[in-house]
């Protein structure tokens, strides 16, 4: 059965995970470093897993099955359940992380790491998140859920 797995300390999507795992009748699974208010559903469950560093991402990819929606901002996190063989792995964004676009994602995260750690001037991280991210966002999690119910 096709499941949602929420990288779920940062993730600005919540809301929008429950709408669409509701509609299809999906569970949805919150995994996180800390305590957090989830709806009172029987297909909505947090695991809070330790604080030690990579846990949730560790305890992610245990998880992880071929239909597997993972919703996640983490590139490594996402690179490592694409390997896992994820059915889906979707930025907040809606951004769609395959196979084909993770090189280049990791690539580009270790230049602007080296270009801070060099103390170069890199901008301020990613865009304030927005109303066409939701939408986005949405737009791509309904697709994923339809490809892997087929």
């Amino acid at each position: 059965m096709t499941e949602i797995l929420v990288d779920a300390d940062a993730c600005p999507v919540k809301d929008e995970i429950y709408r669409v795992a509701e509609r299809y009748g999906l569970n949805v699974k919150l995994v996180a470093n800390a305590f957090m208010r989830i709806p009172r559903e029987p297909w909505v469950a947090l695991e809070v897993v330790s604080d030690h560093f990579d846990a949730a991402d560790d305890r992610i990819v245990e998880l992880v099955t071929a239909q597997s929606i993972v919703i996640t901002a983490d590139i490594l996190l996402a690179d490592r359940c694409l390997k896992a063989e994820a059915g889906a792995v979707l930025a907040p964004n809606g951004k769609p992380f395959t196979a084909d676009t993770i090189g280049g994602a990791i690539a580009t995260r270790a230049i602007m790491a080296d270009l801070r750690g060099s103390g170069d001037q890199v901008g301020g991280g990613p865009p304030p998140f927005q109303k066409k991210d939701r939408s986005r966002f949405l737009s791509e999690l309904d697709r994923a859920v339809n490809r892997l119910k087929r």
